[in-house]
């Protein structure tokens, strides 16, 4: 579900809530003193992004873009991924 971020307008404190889109229309309806914020969208997810290892096609493609490259770094930062 999305994470939508909200200010409220009296005392500025800034807030985050978790909801379905369908949801959001009615959630500020009844919250008027909210302000939505425009923020970048989360389009992945962050305790993912860390986990994540390369696919071995992958290396053998920077493998070959390193050996074909005099001075390349695409080989030492391979490895350490």
């Amino acid at each position: 579900m999305p994470t939508y971020t909200f200010r409220d307008i009296n005392t500025g404190d800034v807030t985050e809530h978790i909801m379905r889109i369908s949801e959001l229309d009615s959630f500020r309806k009844q919250n008027p003193h909210l302000e939505k914020l425009i923020d970048a969208p989360m389009i992945c997810d962050p305790v993912r992004v860390g986990a994540r290892k390369m696919d071995t096609g992958f290396k053998e493609v920077l493998q070959r873009i390193h050996e074909k490259t005099p001075g390349s770094e695409l080989n030492k930062s391979s490895t350490q991924l």
